[in-house]
């Protein structure tokens, strides 16, 4: 719960009497492999900090081709937060990749400490911000480089990853196919 705080500190003030707030309405949930947090055709249900494992955005294209978005791992929220604010149906699905421990607001809590704690709207905005450019700063060389350079940029960007995830899911978000992967780290080591 310290780690989650201190990430929180980073974008705003909270006293000792909004932290232990904060702490009184997050719950602990556990999720297996391949679990959802969050399935496109639902509304999501949380936002999550994530104290162990790694989480990804994906979805199906027009072809039922699965695709990966995005990676989350430890010391991060994880959430469809347009969605989750909205509380309108997801598009992507939010899954675990590994077994994962998490901090859970459901959406009651989070309003309620919307509305208790004075700024936090402006802190949770910051968080968003950060998170939406580090995502778009992750995707944007996703575009205009070529296979081995998305690589090695995925494994700057994603430096704990590599050896947790299936290479698949590490095909899918760079956009080329599994056996262009292999070629690659092949190529590389």
């Amino acid at each position: 719960m310290e780690d989650m705080i201190n990430l929180i500190l980073q974008f705003g003030d909270l006293n000792k009497q909004q932290i232990d707030f904060l702490l009184s309405k997050v719950k602990m949930l556990e999720l297996k492999k391949d679990d959802y947090l969050s399935e496109a055709g639902k509304v999501p249900r949380y936002v999550a900090f994530v104290l162990e494992g790694v989480f990804r955005f994906c979805y199906y294209n027009n072809k039922g081709e699965e695709i990966t978005n995005y990676f989350v791992d430890e010391g991060n929220f994880v959430v469809d937060n347009e969605k989750f604010e909205s509380q309108i149906v997801a598009s992507e699905y939010v899954q675990a990749v590994t077994n994962c421990k998490v901090l859970v607001f459901n959406k009651k809590d989070w309003d309620d400490i919307s509305n208790t704690i004075v700024g936090w709207d402006m802190t949770k905005a910051n968080m968003v911000k950060k998170c939406l450019m580090l995502a778009m700063e992750r995707r944007g060389s996703l575009v205009s480089e070529d296979a081995t350079t998305r690589y090695l940029s995925f494994i700057e960007a994603f430096p704990n990853l590599t050896n947790r995830i299936p290479l698949s899911y590490v095909a899918s978000y760079l956009g080329i196919t599994q056996q262009s992967l292999s070629r690659i780290r092949k190529n590389i080591r």
